[in-house]
């Protein structure tokens, strides 16, 4: 009995020590992020420093001080607007990667992505109007019913004829291929300025952020993160396969529908504002798993984190590499994700050799 006991404290312990480690794990996460938002901030054709930054944050009356009227109108939206996104698409990244069972899905990968681009196109080219909303606002709004009627369409089509892993996927690139073919169609008929704009908002670009679009992007995100969490122990035995999901009860194919169909609506709130962002969501959660494993406790914001700090990192970049000119943050995300991708699948690779 006694030796039970021990047994059972040594258990205990090991356990506690185990959660204490990736509490602190997931704590350095986040430091390392605050220090990239730091960053951010101070880069730019203004250069600001510490001080500057902190006499901009504590100013009483944001227009009559310089470097206020920089921080609040202009940096820290752009800011804001980049871990925020990229937290969205870091945690659409790890759900799909979870349910598809595949490490390769993305928020590109049931379409999501390119059914935004065809509504952003319908409204760029037909000059699409909606009642009495803000010109600026139509553009996103497009994009973001384009990436949802995409979302239905194949939550329908999965639905009628099993959610299985196979059959979600095949629906997905069949409609990735009809959609750039439409994409391509209204590409075609527009006309050059038309054409410019669509290309430039396929680029994808932080700099249409405010203060208004960061909040709608931040309800939504809140939004969804509580039923994130009642899924977690559900998608962290699902990793364990599917029968051993099954043999706890486990509704498979309906979980998976229930959470392509959230971090579907994630991914439509976040490139609606900015354009299509790669890169993101496939590399972020690798960076997690490869720090916190399959534990979705710490996976899941693990993503969130590395995705956050991704596109922030990406940022800054794009405001620093070529002086005075803002290049679009979906371009560097590429340039940068591709190589970080094959480094993190080779030392995979390496580890299990």
């Amino acid at each position: 009995m006694n030796i039970d006991n021990t047994d059972t404290q040594s258990l205990s312990k090991l356990y506690r020590s185990f959660i204490w480690k990736r509490i602190l794990l997931l704590a350095s996460f986040l430091l390392v992020l605050m220090l990239a938002l730091i960053v951010n901030i101070m880069a730019g054709p203004a250069g600001l420093n510490l001080s500057e930054i902190w006499s901009g944050l504590t100013a009483t009356n944001v227009t009559e001080n310089y470097h206020a009227l920089i921080m609040w109108e202009i940096r820290l939206p752009y800011v804001v607007m980049a871990m925020l996104v990229g937290a969205c698409l870091g945690l659409a990244g790890a759900e799909m990667q979870t349910v598809l069972n595949n490490p390769l899905a993305s928020p590109s990968t049931l379409g999501v992505m390119y059914g935004a681009t065809l509504g952003a196109s319908l409204a760029i080219v037909y000059k699409i109007g909606i009642g009495y909303l803000p010109e600026n606002y139509i553009l996103p709004i497009c994009a973001f019913l384009g990436a949802m009627i995409t979302v239905l369409l194949i939550q329908f089509l999965s639905a009628k004829f099993g959610a299985t892993i196979d059959t979600v996927i095949l629906f997905g690139i069949a409609m990735v291929f009809a959609l750039q073919a439409l994409t391509a169609l209204i590409q075609f008929v527009a006309d050059s300025d038309n054409l410019q704009q669509i290309v430039f908002w396929t680029m994808g670009s932080l700099a249409r952020a405010n203060w208004e679009k960061n909040a709608i992007v931040l309800v939504i995100l809140l939004g969804c993160i509580p039923f994130t969490i009642r899924h977690l122990w559900q998608m962290t035995a699902l990793r364990a396969g599917e029968e051993y999901a099954k043999s706890y009860g486990l509704s498979v194919e309906r979980l998976r529908l229930m959470v392509l169909f959230r971090v579907s609506i994630v991914t439509a709130a976040a490139v609606s504002f900015t354009g299509i962002i790669g890169f993101v969501g496939l590399v972020a959660p690798h960076i997690s798993r490869m720090a916190f494993g399959e534990d979705h406790r710490f996976y899941i914001p693990g993503s969130i984190i590395a995705g956050a700090f991704i596109l922030v990192g990406a940022s800054i970049l794009s405001k620093t590499l070529v002086p005075g000119i803002l290049i679009p943050d979906g371009i560097v995300t590429a340039l940068i994700g591709i190589p970080l991708f094959l480094f993190l699948l080779i030392r995979q690779k390496g580890a299990h050799s």
